[in-house]
């Protein structure tokens, strides 16, 4: 078996279009063919299901493309990583993050990160929960920042800071801190909240909050950042509800108040593959 069978069979798991696939790899049709039959005969399987019209994954294949993914993605990080030991480097850490990291987790990380570390570099991105546990596992991430209950049994999860929950309301609400007892005073708001596909835990612990004040909250926009949420409020769209962390870093015609005599909190967790190689992970790890 070579690469070239793995690329090529990915490029036609992901398409499940021969003809498609032969374009994006620049070969011909019949030549694909017939590469992906050599590799079903050195694995001894059938990949894919496939007639004159349709081409479909086999159980076989599905697993086999969640596996290639793996080894590629792999690859593709040595041969970064090669570059930079070359230059004198450790390597680079790969992270993905929330917003709510980049306030405070993050850049403390960072900032230690380059005083005891000065070889490493990295490379930050913004992502969703998911994206980032599926990254984590098929090696395109070293570190991700997420706020979830729990996650597969091949990542690691560490909390790093627990926070409590603020309401966000514009600057000139008739209810500020002083008057502020219960969020029931809010029932009869619109709501803007983080989008489940920021964190169905995060948004389903924000709806147990407001059933326990005595009501379902009328949620009229949603989104992942939490600059655009607050900009919302800003500007007089709705109420919001977020970690009370986020409060720094933002210049804006909003109040935070904490949320009085509520148990709930919200914690932030890092998490990474055990069966990470990466260099530069081993050395980050005893920071966090």
């Amino acid at each position: 078996m070579e690469l070239r069978h793995l690329s090529y069979f990915k490029a036609v798991a992901e398409e499940l279009n021969f003809r498609k696939a032969a374009e994006r790899l620049f070969i011909s049709q019949p030549g694909l063919s017939r590469q992906i039959k050599q590799l079903e005969e050195m694995l001894e399987v059938q990949l894919f299901e496939r007639d004159q019209k349709h081409v479909e994954l086999r159980e076989a294949g599905r697993y086999l493309l969640a596996e290639v993914d793996f080894v590629l993605n792999h690859l593709e990080m040595t041969k970064s990583q090669l570059k930079l030991i070359d230059a004198g480097k450790v390597g680079e850490l790969r992270i993905g993050f929330l917003g709510s990291a980049s306030n405070q987790v993050l850049p403390d990380l960072l900032k230690k990160l380059n005083r005891l570390e000065p070889l490493i570099t990295s490379s930050l991105e913004e992502l969703s929960n998911a994206v980032q546990v599926e990254m984590v596992q098929k090696d395109k991430l070293d570190l991700g920042f997420v706020r979830l209950a729990s996650v597969p049994s091949d990542v690691e999860m560490k909390a790093v800071m627990r926070d409590s929950f603020s309401l966000v309301v514009p600057k000139d609400h008739p209810i500020q801190t002083k008057d502020f007892e219960s969020l029931g005073q809010f029932s009869q708001e619109s709501f803007i909240l983080f989008s489940s596909d920021y964190s169905n835990h995060y948004f389903e612990q924000i709806i147990g909050i407001c059933r326990k004040a005595g009501f379902s909250p009328r949620i009229r926009h949603k989104s992942v950042h939490a600059l655009t949420i607050f900009k919302l409020v800003e500007n007089g769209l709705g109420v919001a509800i977020v970690p009370t962390s986020l409060k720094e870093g933002y210049e804006l015609n909003v109040s935070f108040m904490e949320i009085p005599n509520i148990s709930e909190f919200t914690e932030l967790s890092v998490i990474w593959k055990a069966e990470n190689r990466n260099p530069a992970l081993q050395k980050v790890l005893p920071l966090i």
